[in-house]
């Protein structure tokens, strides 16, 4: 690992990656690569999990093209020197900020879209001008060697490399000296890898999670809310650190927001056989989910399947804040329903735990709309609609406390591997010589003028 990363160093002082050509030329080819070899992804990520071509495509292969075109059309402006103005003390003068990349940058993905997750802050990176190490998640192994095989022989390993492996060989990454950590994954593996970056005052992104609320007022357009939540909630089998993991719905909607969610459920067909749905990512994650069902509290679904690690969509409900359901992220197909009837009562529940990283909030209102935007802090979110906000690049990706530290997506992304370097340019046509020694009462006056 050490050599590794000591040869992306030297590769990265070389200056190569500085050169705006380099890094549009690198995306391109990135690009070309991801389109010859679809039919591999596709067949890799339906290995792992029964992720569908179709899923495989809208949730994370488009989402990498588009983030590539992006980049490439954009870097050079992104990448350019920029005035800004000179204060009078340092007048005559001009100023400007250089964006600079970091250097050499380590990206640990996440398994439930470990294409997205691991690809678009590489993308980034290269767009900013750094070199890369990508440690993809372990749990969906064939993913991971699909990316292992696609840019370990294609790309200069000293500028793009894929270092496949578990804990031992992340660990071990993570006591190598980069100059970016990018991690995207759950909060405890969060914090052990801000410690590991700490030691060495290594700057991060951490792209986390935590439970998300969606808020159903008794004056939303109910049956499209429905809709748009249920597809929310159960797409990647619950498996998508933006999904609505509980849901508060008002007193007066909520038995028929039950049927139509119920409704909703059977009509989408959430099944494996139609490319539909997809499986748990593990056992073990399978016999989690299982231990959070409350038998007597379910209201439809609930079944599961051991041997080819599949489980229902789910929805409980008469459920509490002191619920097992309700204490971590659920992370699946489970659905827990709250009922309210005094929205301040129910801002201050999710005010009391950690900021979530998404917030849905389901109104036609708009005084309840802006209640709720200006008083819950989250990570970012949708008003009558639910995890699409992340489609926008024009709007930054992250969360906040617990559920992540900075931001990425289009130019968010870029600023996230780059360092802005503030320069002061003087003339020397002249020199006013207030600052100079001696100190005299005169000085001091025409200071106070030009400072304040």
């Amino acid at each position: 690992m050490e050599e590794i990363v000591e040869a992306q160093k030297q590769f990265f002082n070389s200056n190569t990656t500085k050169d705006i050509a380099f890094r549009i030329g690198q995306l391109q080819k990135l690009e070309s690569i991801l389109r010859a070899n679809e039919e591999l992804l596709h067949q890799a990520i339906y290995k792992d999990f029964k992720k569908s071509a179709f899923e495989n495509y809208t949730t994370e292969i488009s989402l990498l093209y588009h983030d590539i075109k992006e980049a490439i059309k954009r870097v050079k402006k992104w990448s350019a020197q920029k005035r800004v103005r000179t204060n009078l003390a340092n007048l005559p003068g001009k100023s400007y900020i250089i964006p600079e990349p970091l250097g050499v940058s380590l990206i640990i993905g996440a398994w439930n879209y470990p294409y997205q997750l691991s690809l678009a802050p590489a993308i980034a990176a290269i767009a900013a001008g750094n070199t890369v190490i990508i440690k993809p998640s372990e749990l969906p192994i064939n993913t991971s060697k699909a990316m292992a095989k696609l840019i370990n022989e294609n790309f200069d390993p000293n500028f793009f490399k894929v270092i496949e492996g578990g804990v031992a060989e992340t660990t071990d990454l993570l006591n190598q000296k980069f100059d970016k950590i990018f991690f995207t994954g759950s909060v405890p593996v969060g914090k052990i890898v801000y410690q590991a970056a700490a030691k060495k005052l290594i700057p991060v992104t951490l792209e986390l999670g935590g439970k998300s609320p969606a808020i159903i007022t008794a004056n939303c357009d109910l049956k499209i809310s429905v809709k748009r939540l249920i597809w929310a909630k159960y797409l990647n089998a619950g498996q998508t650190c933006i999904a609505p993991d509980y849901v508060v719905v008002h007193e007066k909607v909520k038995e028929e927001f039950l049927k139509l969610a119920k409704k909703e459920i059977a009509q989408s067909k959430f099944l494996i056989e139609e490319d539909n749905y997809v499986q748990i990512i593990n056992d073990k994650n399978l016999q989690r989910l299982i231990a959070l069902i409350d038998k007597d509290k379910i209201y439809t679904g609930g079944e599961y399947d051991l041997e080819n690690r599949i489980m229902e969509p789910t929805i409980l409900t008469n459920i509490t804040f002191e619920d097992k359901v309700m204490q971590d992220e659920i992370f699946g197909p489970i659905l827990p329903v709250l009922e309210y009837n005094d929205l301040n009562k129910i801002i201050q529940e999710i005010k009391a735990r950690p900021k979530p990283l998404s917030c849905y909030v389901f109104t036609s209102v708009k005084k309840i709309k802006r209640k709720i935007l200006d008083e819950i802090s989250f990570g970012g979110g949708a008003v009558n609609d639910a995890v699409m906000h992340i489609a926008n690049s024009n709007m930054g990706f992250g969360g906040v406390g617990e559920s992540g530290i900075g931001s990425y997506h289009g130019e968010y992304g870029f600023r996230a591997f780059s360092h802005y370097k503030g320069i002061l340019e003087k003339p020397t046509w002249i020199e006013p010589n207030f600052k100079y020694h001696p100190h005299t009462k005169s000085k001091l006056k025409w200071i106070k003028r030009l400072i304040g």
